[in-house]
């Protein structure tokens, strides 16, 4: 269940967003000012902020700003009708989005279904770069963490550098120099045969786990590649 923060100054404009709201099946937190809207929001975590702009005291802009130093959670401002300037200036600051009063409350659902999907997309998009598949093999790149068939393998850092650069580059064979300059760096001056003895540790660590469908390949004269077995 998502769960979204209302804040406005206006209890009627309140009660019908969070009619509808709940509608949707959203829990709702509200606040009738901005400092309450502020302390709302450390209490706990939102999927979604709604702030109306004027408000007493700390207004809408003010929350958002303080928001937007620790937190990129979606926010959609709630302005006056024909204040252009509200508009750039929330855009600017760090909304999202925002809806003109007066406002159709299925208007603003739809626009917090819209901003909530686009952030989701954007989520599966990033964990998506972060890590590399290649059928049991799974290596969580921010992590330098290395699962095969769902069991986490215990591996040095550079033992997960040269799978993630193999695996990243199916089928390409890479030499011993173009291993040591992508994981050991161009200012490296060892032996090249520090490489054999890693991808040797590397498949001696990666045997006990069950993978018939990749492997790390050598080929001779040249190096090692990365190839799925089809």
């Amino acid at each position: 269940m998502k769960t979204l923060l209302i804040a406005d100054d206006n209890k009627q404009i309140i009660d019908v967003l969070e009619r509808y709201a709940g509608k949707e099946n959203y829990q709702v937190h509200t606040a009738y000012n901005g400092k309450e809207a502020l302390e709302q929001f450390h209490k706990r975590t939102y999927d979604m902020v709604l702030l109306d702009v004027m408000m007493p005291g700390i207004d809408g802009f003010q929350v958002c700003r303080e928001i937007r130093k620790t937190s990129m959670v979606p926010i959609i401002m709630i302005t006056a009708k024909g204040e252009d300037y509200e508009r750039i200036m929330g855009l600017d600051i760090g909304a999202d989005d925002y809806v003109l009063k007066p406002f159709s409350p299925s208007e603003v659902m739809a626009r917090i279904r819209a901003v909530l999907r686009r952030v989701d997309m954007d989520l599966t998009d990033t964990a998506e770069k972060e890590r590399i598949v290649r059928g049991s093999l799974c290596i969580l790149q921010n992590e330098f963490q290395v699962y095969v068939s769902e069991e986490k393998v215990e591996l040095t850092k550079k033992e997960t550098e040269i799978l993630l650069l193999l695996s990243a580059n199916e089928g390409l064979v890479f030499s011993r120099t173009q291993i040591l300059d992508s994981v050991w760096g161009y200012d490296y001056f060892g032996d090249s045969r520090v490489v054999d003895t890693h991808i040797k540790r590397l498949r001696a660590k990666l045997e006990p786990y069950s993978h018939p469908d990749w492997d790390i390949v050598t080929v001779r004269g040249i190096g090692y590649k990365f190839e799925v077995i089809k």
